[in-house]
């Protein structure tokens, strides 16, 4: 149901109500609506029938002084080709000889661009910007629900390095190099100083470390996960795990990232 239905049954309301009541103003009272408004709707109901109740549709009024259709494409279309003009310029530019010697004043320029949004210099910017956009990238699908699996401990033992800064006292870096077991959450960590970066060396003297802590309780240091650091892509540390007879595997993240992008 349209507005000019609701507009409609209600204007035939007013006369069912009028006829129940018996009484115009009374009904005119309830409904809102003058008295004279009624008998006004009455005669042209009575002469017409109830279609003229509905409400006339009203094309918007031409004003004599309104800028023409042709010209309102022109100013639109300079607006969009030189944004950083105002609607000074563009009145003076239009009166030119190589633009058709319109002469529209710049009072009238403005209000056509306010009318369609283009009063201000920023948003003839942004409308300009958008067309020259490049296409929005395809979206990807995300990437799936990554988790881990390991029965017993020893299976999956994950390494990373934090960096925690240059404390008083020491010479160079301080980092934390810590180990989880991934079946127990068990946690090592160590302290260590390095010049700038984690170091191979000790990356490779944790994962004995946890080996050997593994091994004293009848488990075995089976795989180890990092991430692709200069620390964990080292022969040093590869060499480790080779000794130890454990299997060096990326993160499953940065490896579904790589699968991804591909």
């Amino acid at each position: 149901m349209t507005n000019d239905d609701v507009i409609y049954r209600s204007r035939l309301r007013l006369f069912a109500l009028a006829k129940e009541m018996g009484s115009v103003r009374a009904a005119c009272r309830m409904l809102g609506v003058h008295h004279s408004t009624y008998y006004r709707w009455r005669r042209l109901l009575l002469r017409y029938g109830p279609e003229l109740l509905r409400p006339r549709e009203r094309r918007q009024p031409r004003m004599p002084n309104a800028i023409s259709p042709m010209i309102e494409q022109r100013i639109l279309a300079m607006a969009i080709a030189f944004p950083g003009w105002g609607p000074n310029r563009i009145s003076l530019e239009l009166g030119r000889p190589k633009w058709g010697g319109i002469k529209v004043s710049s009072n009238g320029v403005w209000r056509l661009l306010r009318r369609h949004g283009l009063g201000h210099r920023a948003q003839r910017l942004a409308l300009v910007c958008g067309f020259a956009a490049p296409p929005e990238p395809e979206r990807r699908p995300p990437l799936p629900e990554l988790h881990i699996e390991a029965d017993r401990p020893g299976h999956r033992v994950q390494l990373d390095c934090f960096y925690i800064g240059r404390l008083s006292g020491t010479k160079g870096v301080v980092w934390q190099y810590t180990a989880i077991d991934v079946a127990s959450s068990y946690t090592w960590a160590e302290l260590r100083v390095t010049p700038r970066n984690p170091s191979a060396q000790w990356t490779s003297a944790l994962a004995r470390r946890v080996a050997g802590e593994l091994a004293k309780n009848g488990w075995k240091l089976e795989a180890v996960m990092t991430d692709n650091a200069s620390e964990f892509r080292s022969q040093d540390f590869n060499r480790s795990l080779s000794e130890l007879q454990a299997k060096h595997i990326l993160h499953p993240r940065r490896q579904a990232a790589e699968q991804w992008l591909r």
